[in-house]
């Protein structure tokens, strides 16, 4: 029996609920360091020092985190699924390939909610607008791609919004496979590796919790080494044997055209190149974390226009 969008949202409410428990303890987190004058955040932007305030664009942070964490478990399991085999796991092949789909649908759900609370922040703050401005602009500022014009925002909130607008049809595609094929669809699955990069792209660039050289962008640098390794092992030993590397030449089993060898060579060099970067930015420090610049000023800092990340200066 074919699995239904149905069944899997159905299958899916566990998985949502404990997302949304590791939402609610990372807001907790963010809340406490924002509180206690160690969020890096506020070292970005000093005015949003009240959390109380400012709760919303914590609770965006909060669910963009899990959304980054759900869409790392999702391309783990892909890239499981689709290399040689997961060997001796304590559960079948089928339940990945469920887990993999509600992961998916969970991953959907928290990127919406990043994305909307961060609306509604804005929302919240352009106070001198009236409603209609004032939805118009939270709306095209988070939604309409080139609108934000803002410092990191300006590259930072379109990355996000392509993996948005990417995931949710790539993962809803599944279940209306059948209507172009098996082999339209495992090609375009395959761009969920891009959407993933994207959104890690996006947390880097813009998300002020990993601003900083410091332990949480090590942290989230290191949590993308097993998907370059797992990706490696993929494009080397992929379980369908007609996408299996090697030379062109008369008489190979997969080998296809010098065109598509040469496609997939080059992936496995992206993906190599990849994992030597990641351990190197790991081991080395330098990985493109700014200087953490000093604290304000005692006494009452001024409102900014908007709730906007600024380049420090």
């Amino acid at each position: 029996m074919q699995p239904s969008l149905r069944s899997d949202v159905r299958a899916a409410v566990p998985d949502a609920a404990a997302a949304f428990g590791v939402t609610a303890a990372v807001f907790a987190l963010l809340w406490s360091r924002m509180r206690s004058g160690t969020s890096a955040t506020t070292a970005v932007m000093p005015f949003m020092a009240d959390p109380g305030t400012f709760w919303m664009y914590l609770l965006s942070q909060a669910f963009g985190w899990s959304a980054l964490l759900w869409s790392w478990g999702t391309v783990m399991l892909g890239l499981l699924l689709s290399g040689p085999g997961p060997g001796r796991l304590p559960v079948s092949r089928r339940a990945l390939e469920r887990w993999h789909r509600t992961a998916s649908l969970t991953t959907m759900a928290l990127m919406a909610a990043h994305a909307l609370l961060f609306a509604a922040e804005l929302v919240r703050y352009e106070a001198r607008l009236g409603w209609a401005a004032r939805l118009w602009s939270a709306f095209a500022d988070t939604f309409v791609p080139g609108w934000y014009d803002s410092g990191t925002g300006r590259t930072a909130i379109p990355i996000g919004q392509g993996a948005l607008y990417l995931a949710v049809p790539l993962g809803l595609l599944f279940y209306v496979r059948h209507r172009f094929g098996p082999t339209a669809w495992r090609r375009l699955h395959r761009l969920t590796v891009a959407v993933y990069a994207l959104g890690v792209w996006h947390t880097l660039l813009y998300g002020t919790n990993v601003w900083y050289g410091e332990w949480p962008r090590t942290g989230l640098w290191l949590l993308q080494l097993p998907v370059a390794v797992l990706l490696l092992v993929r494009l080397l030993r992929p379980a369908r044997r007609g996408e299996r590397l090697a030379p062109p030449g008369p008489g190979r089993p997969g080998q296809g055209p010098a065109a598509r060898w040469a496609v997939r060579a080059g992936g496995l060099a992206v993906a190599a190149a990849a994992a030597a970067g990641i351990l190197a930015a790991a081991a080395t420090g330098h990985d493109g974390g700014r200087t953490r610049p000093p604290p304000p000023p005692a006494g009452p800092q001024p409102a900014p226009t908007a709730p906007h990340v600024h380049e420090p200066d």
